[in-house]
C-alpha cells in the first residue's frame, strides 16, 4: 500500500516514478548509535472505555526513502493515543523500524511489522512492543498466519520499475524459530494473501512491469506449498478479503488511465469470478457480513483524484452504501490511506496521509458514520495499518 503499489492517489503515483532514485537510500538508518532517542507523546483523544479489545497498534509507513516508519498505540481503557512508541522501548535497535511500514499483524503473543524497503519483518512482543527478532525478506509486502507459520509475500527483487522484473514468491516462516522453511514462486509482484480450506490465494499485481500488469490470483496448496493454478481476474491486483460464505473480494487498481479500479468476487468453491461490482477500491475491511471500502483513485488523464467510502453486503453481494461517513466530516480527510473496523464495537477508523510528508491524522467514526474523535496532535507520517489487540500494552516503566 505504500512505495510502489500503484495506489490510486497522487502521492503514490509520484513515488512510483521516483522509485529508481529512492532505492539508493533505502538502507540508510533512522538513528545512529549515540543519537538522542525521541520519547513517545501521549494525547487524550476520547473517554476511556473497557472492553475485550484493549487497544490497537497503528503502523505509519513513512514516506519512501525517509526511513521514518513508526509505531503508535491507542489505549481503549484510558482513551489515550501514544505516538511513536518503538524507539524508547527499543533503545538498542539502531535502525528503529526502518523504511516503509507495509503491514502489521498479531499472532499469538507477537506483533509482526512488515517493513518493505528495509527488506525485513520486525517481530515484537505484543505485550511490550519490544524487539524479539528480525526476519530478512527482500521487498516484503504482506503477512498472514496459519498453524504456527507466517507467510510473507515478496516482490523478490529490488525496489525498481523494470519491465523484466522477476516473478515474486511467498515465504513460509516458522514462528517458533523465525526461520524461513520454504518458498513458493507465484506471479509478478504479489500482494495480499488469504487462506481458505487448506489453500492460499495470492493477488499478483505486476506493478513493476507496467503497463504489462499481471492479472492473476495464484492458488497455493498448503500441504505441498506449491502453486497449483492461476485464476485470471483483472489487472494490477492488490487486496484480498474473505467473507463468511467462501468468497474472496479482490481489488484491481487498474492502470490510472483508461482502466478503472474495480472489485471482483471470487468463489473459492469453483475458483471462478462470479461478480464484478464496478466499485473502485483501495482497501477493504470485513466486519460481520459487511465489507468497508475506501477508494482514492487517481487518473493521469484528468489529473483528478476521486474518493469514496462504500459498504458491501456480503450476503447479497451488493453495494449498500456509497458513503459510510454520514455527517459530512469526510470532507476533512485530505488523502484517505487506511481503514479498519473494531470487530467488537464496529467503530470505523480512517487514516489520512495529508501531504505524505508531514504527520497524518486518524479519525474514529461511530458505527452509523458520525465522527467520534480524531488525533488532535496527529499520527506519524503516512498512517496506514491497524492491528487490534486483546492484550493491554504495558507501560514504559513496567517493562
Amino acid at each position: 500500500m505504500n512505495d510502489m503499489n500503484n495506489k490510486q492517489n497522487i502521492g503514490n503515483v509520484r513515488r512510483l516514478w521516483l522509485a529508481g532514485l529512492i532505492m539508493l537510500v533505502c538502507f540508510l538508518s533512522c538513528r545512529n548509535d549515540g543519537d538522542e532517542i525521541i520519547p513517545s507523546t501521549e494525547t487524550s483523544v476520547t473517554e476511556g472505555n473497557e472492553g475485550p479489545i484493549k487497544g490497537f497498534f497503528l503502523l505509519n509507513e513513512g514516506n519512501m526513502g525517509s526511513n521514518k516508519a513508526s509505531l503508535d498505540y491507542f489505549d481503549y481503557e484510558t482513551g489515550v493515543y501514544h505516538k511513536n512508541i518503538f524507539p524508547e522501548r527499543n533503545p538498542n535497535v539502531v535502525n528503529e523500524l526502518g523504511d516503509v511500514g507495509n503491514d502489521i499483524q498479531i499472532y499469538g503473543d507477537k506483533l509482526y511489522a512488515v517493513i518493505n524497503c528495509s527488506h525485513l519483518v520486525e517481530v515484537m512482543d505484543v505485550n511490550t512492543a519490544k524487539h524479539i527478532a528480525t526476519i530478512s525478506i527482500p521487498n516484503c509486502r504482506y503477512i498472514v498466519f496459519d498453524k504456527g507459520y507466517a507467510y510473507v509475500s515478496s516482490y523478490a527483487g529490488p525496489v525498481l520499475i523494470d519491465p523484466n522484473a522477476r516473478l515474486g514468491y511467498v515465504a513460509k516462516i516458522d514462528t517458533a524459530s523465525f526461520r524461513i522453511t520454504d518458498t513458493c514462486i507465484v506471479g509478478y509482484q504479489p500482494e495480499e494473501m488469504v487462506i481458505i480450506d487448506k489453500r492460499m490465494y495470492v493477488a499478483n499485481s505486476g506493478g513493476y512491469r507496467a503497463p504489462n500488469y499481471d492479472n492473476t490470483v495464484s492458488v497455493i496448496d498448503m500441504e505441498s506449498f506449491k502453486e497449483v493454478k492461476k485464476i485470471v481476474v483483472g489487472i494490477n491486483l492488490h487486496r484480498l478479503e474473505a467473507d463468511n460464505y467462501g468468497n474472496i473480494y479482490v481489488t484491481s487498481r487498474g492502470d490510472n488511465k483508461n482502466i478503472h479500479s474495480n472489485t471482483y468476487i471470487l468463489n473459492t468453491k469453483n475458483d471462478m469470478v462470479t461478480h464484478i461490482l464496478n466499485l473502485p477500491a483501495s482497501e477493504l475491511c470485513a466486519a460481520g457480513d459487511s465489507i468497508y471500502v475506501y477508494s482514492s483513485e487517481w487518473n493521469n488523464n484528468t489529473s483528478k483524484n476521486t474518493v469514496s467510502y462504500a459498504i458491501i453486503n456480503t450476503q447479497t453481494q451488493s453495494v449498500v452504501s456509497q458513503n459510510f461517513i454520514t455527517d459530512g466530516t469526510d470532507k476533512q480527510i485530505e488523502a484517505p490511506y487506511g481503514i479498519a473496523v473494531n470487530p467488537e464495537t464496529r467503530e470505523i477508523y480512517v487514516t489520512d496521509a495529508k501531504n505524505y510528508i508531514n504527520p497524518g491524522m486518524l479519525y474514529c467514526f461511530t458505527p452509523d458514520g458520525r465522527k467520534k474523535w480524531e488525533t488532535s496532535d496527529g499520527t506519524g507520517d503516512v498512517p496506514a495499518h491497524i492491528a487490534f489487540t486483546r492484550k493491554k500494552l504495558k507501560k514504559k516503566d513496567e517493562i
